[in-house]
């Protein structure tokens, strides 16, 4: 048992070694790094898109945004199948997620999964890359938006080959139930019909749209996906 003469100087010394209010100056200054939009995201959201792709999507949009008029952020994502909710409609500013629905894919990129891609016309394959939207109309498909390709060689051909954004009842879940994945379009990113006019309200009028796949081609030779990997690298 330590006696009260020598308890007096290893309580005087102890204050020394470890003093009360230079802890507590040491606690103050350790605080948690900030979150991450995706992580702010996730605080709200039940299903966000893969890191990668997001992380590829953000930093084409922030190389972009001089160009855009909206700060909203389209991803869809064709290394998931139609059956799954592809396509993602992002506030960055506002860290929501704004609409999570299904997608189709071109009809000669493949069936349940899209593996094929091209700009050609009468490809009737989905393009990859990365989009501005544009002017909204009435066509066969009711209301619908135009897009803008922003990538030579990926997908520039996207107004002449009438590559726009609609919705098609064969782009429903009930669709997808019954015949084991979405109806297929020409090569137009189509929508449920329900929700086509909400999401397309959304995005219309400048807004960045990501559209991923996995295609070794494109990830290599996208002068916008490289400059977005070298930056990570920096």
């Amino acid at each position: 048992m330590i006696s009260s003469n020598l308890l007096i100087p290893i309580l005087w010394i102890f204050s020394y070694v470890f003093p009360m209010e230079e802890a507590t100056s040491i606690e103050k200054t350790i605080t948690p790094p900030p979150l991450s939009l995706y992580e702010q995201l996730a605080e709200t959201s039940a299903s966000l898109p893969n890191k990668e792709v997001f992380d590829l999507a953000l930093k084409g949009w922030k190389k972009l945004s001089g160009e855009l008029k909206s700060q909203v952020i389209t991803i869809i994502d064709f290394s998931l199948p139609s059956t799954e909710k592809r396509l993602w409609i992002i506030d960055p500013q506002n860290k929501m997620v704004l609409l999570n629905t299904v997608v189709s894919h071109g009809r000669n990129s493949g069936n349940l999964m899209a593996s094929k891609f091209s700009n050609q016309p009468e490809s009737y394959q989905s393009s990859l890359g990365f989009y501005k939207t544009a002017e909204t109309y009435q066509g066969k498909h009711g209301y619908s938006l135009r897009l803008d390709g922003l990538e030579k060689g990926f997908n520039d051909q996207a107004r002449n080959r009438a590559i726009v954004i609609h919705g098609a009842d064969y782009a429903r879940e009930e669709f997808a139930k019954n015949v084991g994945r979405l109806g297929r379009s020409l090569g137009c990113p189509a929508l449920p019909t329900e929700i086509s006019s909400k999401a397309i309200d959304f995005i219309k009028g400048g807004s960045l749209l990501f559209i991923y796949g996995k295609d070794s081609y494109y990830l290599k030779s996208s002068a916008l996906i490289q400059a977005s990997v070298e930056l990570s690298a920096s």
